[in-house]
């Protein structure tokens, strides 16, 4: 039994339990109960509790003593005998059934729909009258007053048929292309349909017309949802007189009130799967929905969450035992679910024990199946030496290898390799002392992109920690360990370019600095080299020769800037040369020009007289713009007027601007250098 708490509600899975293959014999079943703990305590609360493949469906008799479910393959029905905890029949059927009733309080009317549009009827002693619809049928329910079976599907129409007469009646038109799913209100007759269009159509049985239609797809579209396609109805409950919960292909489950067409509470399972089944749980309100993943319970009136059950494997039906906390499951795998959840109600008479026995229960982990048998393939057993084995009982061949004990298994390997213990003993030394190595002072492991810059913010990062140490001042966060800025230590398409214009004109200003820079970056490669183990970084040059050699860097910078700017004059030069011979090489075409049509040819006398436009003051073209109406005034706030328009400026004008602002910068530049010499040299002379 397996134990999962959410929301402080415990709920205990009765069929999780230890699972053995089913090709051991009976005799080593028993042997294994008598030896294994986890074998004997779990718990078989309804012995062959599964179906051989796939569950598609389960429900409750009415006096709750039997519990059928359909399944494949071969498609079959079994019924369950609570009385006895164990199978009462199983019958095997000729197609797949998409979904069944019991008609009767036991088990001995059963009506089928399976999914080659057959109608089959079971009595108690088996099978007892087979028909046909006209379309293939999605879902059915019975009107008990009437004696009357409503089959919808794959039609418009919903098809009736009558058990007391034997014979079809005439169909109820829909609206709707086709329908989903149905249910008839217990109290007062009502019948609702869940069409494709993503609408509820509601019918009287007494007069065969429709009395109202809701609209639930757009009603079901709120802020927080996102929805892909269009939704369609997939479930469909009553509850009482007046509430109705409609479930969607896209998650959602709306609860309504008849007497209003607009949902009372929206609730979205956040999965975006189809809403499988409704069901109402009385006692405490609440809603349990289920879709393929998941099982939740909600309040009715909040919306809130109660709890939620997540099977292991995807859910296909769900049925709450009336009056009880237990819950039953239909799953994509051979075993039905079986979940106890005390705080919704007592454990039903027949598995009273429940009670006592989960007061006891502590949570265990989730066991695996075949836990004393271990799958290896033949490449395993080739390397453990025991391919001599196979076509013995020792192994089992299943699918692409075999099954041996696991006792074996761990006694084999142990022979083959018996230092296992001691290289596990060195691996676990090993993590211990990278752990304590990692609170040391570790070496600066530079990045493969940019590392003269990333050793320039190690540099900056340790005078700013040692100012923050004497002065008490709040750092900030380093480049190097922001997120943000990774990717320029990690993607060579932001490696800093050193042969660049920018590069060359800035490098005289800091070319002493980055070479002490490359000189820190080859001796640390040296020394990664050489013992990657070291801890210690290697010493620089002195302090006596940094202060020496800083008094010749302010005296050479200024030739070192005019050597650059003659060396990219230079390449410029060249570059120029180079395309005015590729200029003259090219040999000249006509061009054709197109004029559109609904447009008049004009001279190539445009481009002198806007040249001539430029020319002129700002009155003269203001007048001239107001007189052709290319000039926007606009009012403004306070009152007065605003003109709007742009000057165009040809691209030999934008770049002689630009050369012209890139030369008073640099004149500037040189004149505050050149005073700061002059203050210098005079200080030096009044200390002599």
């Amino acid at each position: 039994m397996q134990v999962s708490s959410l929301n402080e509600v415990k709920i205990y899975s009765l069929s999780c339990g230890k699972s053995l293959p089913e090709w051991l014999s009976d005799r080593k079943k028993r042997a294994l109960q008598k030896k294994d703990v986890d074998v004997r305590r779990r718990i078989e609360l309804i012995q062959d509790f599964e179906m051989p493949t796939v569950c598609t469906t389960i429900k409750v008799s009415k006096d709750g003593q039997y519990i059928l479910a359909t399944g494949t393959y071969k498609p079959r029905v079994r019924c369950y005998d609570t009385y006895q905890l164990s199978l009462k029949f199983e019958r095997c059927l000729d197609s797949e059934v998409v979904t069944f009733e019991i008609l009767s309080d036991d088990y001995s009317k059963i009506v089928f729909l399976h999914n080659d549009r057959y109608i089959e009827f079971h009595s108690q002693s088996g099978f007892y009258y087979k028909t046909r619809i006209p379309k293939f049928g999605r879902d059915f329910s019975y009107h008990y007053p009437s004696c009357d079976l409503y089959f919808v599907g794959a039609s418009s129409e919903v098809y009736r048929l009558n058990l007391e007469q034997g014979r079809y009646l005439n169909p109820l038109q829909t609206d709707a292309a086709e329908n989903n799913v149905c249910d008839i209100n217990s109290v007062h007759g009502l019948f609702a349909t869940g069409t494709i269009e993503g609408r509820v159509e509601c019918w009287d049985p007494r007069t065969r017309n429709r009395v109202g239609l809701l609209d639930c797809a757009l009603n079901s579209v709120t802020a927080d949802s996102e929805i892909n396609s269009l939704p369609t109805i997939s479930a469909l409950k009553f509850n009482g007189a007046l509430t109705m919960a409609v479930g969607t292909t896209t998650g959602q489950v709306l609860l309504y009130d008849l007497r209003s067409d607009k949902p009372l509470l929206v609730k979205d399972h956040q999965y975006g799967l189809p809403i499988k089944s409704v069901h109402f749980q009385d006692s405490l309100d609440l809603i349990l929905s289920a879709d393929s993943r998941i099982v939740k319970m909600w309040n009715k009136n909040s919306g809130k969450i109660f709890t939620s059950l997540e099977p292991e494997h995807d859910l296909n039906d769900v049925c709450l035992y009336p009056n009880s906390g237990m819950l039953l499951t239909a799953n994509e795998t051979p075993k039905m679910g079986i979940y106890y959840i005390p705080v919704l109600g007592p454990a039903p008479r027949w598995c009273s024990f429940l009670d006592n026995l989960t007061e006891e229960l502590e949570e265990n982990p989730e066991s695996t199946v075949y836990d004393d048998y271990k799958f290896v393939t033949k490449k395993d057993l080739e390397n453990l030496g025991l391919t001599h084995l196979i076509g013995s009982p020792f192994l089992r061949a299943y699918m692409h290898g075999f099954f041996m004990d696991i006792r074996l298994y761990h006694k084999v390997k142990l022979m083959v390799n018996p230092f296992a213990y001691e290289e596990y003993r060195k691996d676990k030394i090993r993590q211990k002392i990278e752990e304590t190595r990692a609170q040391r002072v570790q070496l600066k492991k530079l990045p493969k992109v940019n590392k003269e810059l990333a050793l320039k913010l190690i540099e900056e990062e340790e005078e700013k920690q040692k100012s923050t140490w004497k002065k008490k001042v709040k750092s900030l966060p380093n480049i190097l360990t922001d997120d943000r800025f990774k990717v320029m230590f990690e993607n060579p398409d932001f490696q800093v370019d050193e042969e660049s214009e920018e590069f060359r004109l800035l490098n005289p200003l800091v070319s002493k600095i980055s070479e002490k820079r490359k000189k820190k970056l080859r001796l640390l490669e040296q020394q990664e080299l050489r013992e990657k183990e070291e801890e210690e970084e290697p010493e620089g040059k002195p302090s006596d020769a940094e202060s020496s050699e800083s008094s010749d860097d302010e005296k050479a910078w200024v030739e070192e800037v005019r050597k650059q700017r003659r060396l990219l004059q230079q390449e410029e030069k060249v570059k120029r040369q180079e395309r005015l011979k590729e200029d003259q090489q090219t040999v000249l075409k006509p061009q054709f020009y197109e004029i559109k049509a609904g447009e008049e040819f004009r001279s190539f006398k445009d481009s002198a007289t806007k040249q001539k436009l430029m020319n002129k003051t700002l009155e003269d073209r203001l007048k001239i713009e107001a007189k052709n109406g290319t000039l926007s005034v606009s009012d403004t706030t306070v009152g007065s007027k605003q003109l709007t328009f742009t000057l165009k400026r040809s691209e030999q004008q934008k770049k002689q601007q630009e050369a012209e602002k890139l030369h008073r910068q640099e004149r500037k530049r040189l004149r505050r250098s050149a005073g700061h010499l002059k203050s210098r040299h005079k200080r030096g002379r009044s200390f002599h």
